[in-house]
């Protein structure tokens, strides 16, 4: 099996069906270290080359995935990210994580959202509000900035170093506000402070008057899959106040790691039982 990590960790599919060979591409070229060759998937799934050929162009065809720059290789397509955000956020409401990150608002007094990377911003899967009548208003699905909010500022920080440029070299850093930040490079060393510290925070670079914090959502593998932030009027909440509310913030993010595995364990405990 060539560089990249095993397909363990994902219930094997019926490869005996068409659906079932498609599920088993797309799982090696998710979990490849790289982007993979035709070749590099028929090792990796030991199915026959051609079908590899056809269940790839048929991929491909759908957008759920596309051809990296050399031509050669795979990616993740845009309806395939778009899927998977859509099924993150139907995750979010259908488990207890809502009620979760409605206890962390109810304690803080100020706005939370979960949040993913959708290609060159940030969306959010969940989100609740707070009860002031003075709040930005926006619902679950809404794109905000990757380089000018804290959830999107660490996000990017912990993608790897060759996808982390490649997405701040092709977006258009929209100057927001007098603080935003538009050098690349000033970007870079803000994203090694982020991944240094553990946090990310906005001080008014996206909206005047609205400062944010966020931490990190990490998977059962130790990937940030997800962002956790809170957002407030700073006439309100200083960024110094919202400090204070990182240690909160990252024991709510570890709660929800630990409801999302129990989530997804459950049917695997079931299955194994049966």
């Amino acid at each position: 099996m060539p560089d990249g990590e095993p397909l363990s960790h994902i219930t094997p599919p019926d490869t005996s069906s068409a659906l079932g060979k498609g599920m088993t591409v797309l799982s090696a070229i998710l979990t490849a270290a790289k982007p993979p060759s035709l070749n590099d998937i028929a090792e990796r799934t030991n199915l026959p080359r051609p079908t590899v050929f056809r269940v790839v162009k048929q991929l491909e065809e759908t957008l759920m995935i596309t051809r990296a720059p050399d031509g050669d290789k795979y990616l993740v397509g845009p309806n395939l990210m778009s899927l998977a955000t859509d099924a993150m956020s139907a995750f979010m409401h259908a488990s207890p994580v809502r009620a979760i990150l409605s206890g962390l608002v109810h304690e803080i007094g100020e706005t939370c959202n979960l949040g993913v990377l959708d290609r060159d911003s940030v969306v959010y899967i969940d989100r609740v509000e707070c009860s002031w009548p003075l709040r930005l208003q926006m619902g679950v699905g809404t794109h905000v900035s990757m380089h000018a909010t804290a959830l999107g500022k660490l996000l990017v920080a912990h993608l790897p170093t060759r996808s982390r440029r490649r997405i701040i070299n092709a977006s258009p850093l929209t100057k927001f506000t007098e603080f935003t930040i538009t050098d690349p490079k000033v970007l870079e060393a803000e994203f090694k402070l982020i991944r240094r510290q553990g946090y990310a925070r906005n001080s008014e670079e996206n909206t005047i008057g609205i400062i944010g914090v966020a931490v990190p959502v990490f998977d059962a593998r130790n990937r940030v899959v997800a962002g956790l932030s809170l957002h407030a009027p700073a006439a309100r909440m200083s960024l110094q106040q919202a400090d204070s509310k990182i240690d909160r913030l990252r024991e709510t993010a570890r709660l929800i790691e630990q409801t999302m595995r129990e989530t997804l364990q459950g049917p695997m405990r079931k299955e194994a039982a049966e």
